[in-house]
């Protein structure tokens, strides 16, 4: 749940700056992020909400959850792929398109959750709420054409604003219950 609060346009760059300063493979940083508010914002959540009757009941509802969040959030960020590293990838390691194209999809992937995880937490440095709507990823191919881009691996949407409480995260496992070690 989101105050009813503007976020700063300086605020929405800084997050997006820690997002751009990621690491990523090969330095390619072949992620585009998407600022979504108003009447875009609102027809998202209109898209989601239409489209989540496709699924059976539990994706259905949190499909409808992910909605309400977009909904209550000042503005939505998506970020996406655009695909230039699995395009460019079996040129820079000279390795076939086949053989490549699994890899660099991989790569380019694991680098956008990496832009996203730094969006996350600098959100949260700056006092703002964020939540990543993994939920999205079955209908990656329809918000990917909502959002005017080409197909590809659509990777987040996330609505940013300011908490109307204080976020208690969910309860993880203990450490210990992670970790293994190797000597």
């Amino acid at each position: 749940m989101f105050a009813e609060k503007e976020v700063p346009e300086n605020l929405i760059k800084t997050i997006l700056g820690a997002a751009n300063d990621a690491p990523s493979a090969h330095n390619q940083q072949s992620w585009k992020f998407i600022i979504l508010k108003g009447g875009k914002k609102q027809a998202l959540a209109g898209f989601i909400t239409e489209n989540s009757v496709k699924f059976p009941r539990p994706a259905s509802a949190l499909l409808r959850m992910s909605a309400r969040s977009v909904v209550e959030a000042p503005v939505v960020i998506a970020v996406a792929n655009t695909g230039d590293l699995i395009r460019h990838g079996t040129e820079l390691f000279k390795v076939e398109k086949e053989t490549g194209y699994d890899f660099f999809r991989t790569m380019e992937i694991q680098s956008s959750a990496a832009a996203v995880q730094n969006l996350l937490l600098a959100a949260s440095s700056v006092g703002l709420g964020a939540v990543w709507l993994g939920i999205l990823y079955l209908l990656k191919n329809d918000v990917l054409e909502f959002l005017e881009e080409p197909k590809g691996e659509f990777m987040a949407v996330i609505p940013v604003g300011y908490p109307l409480k204080p976020p208690a995260g969910p309860k993880k496992k203990p450490l210990e219950a992670t970790i293994k070690y190797f000597e």
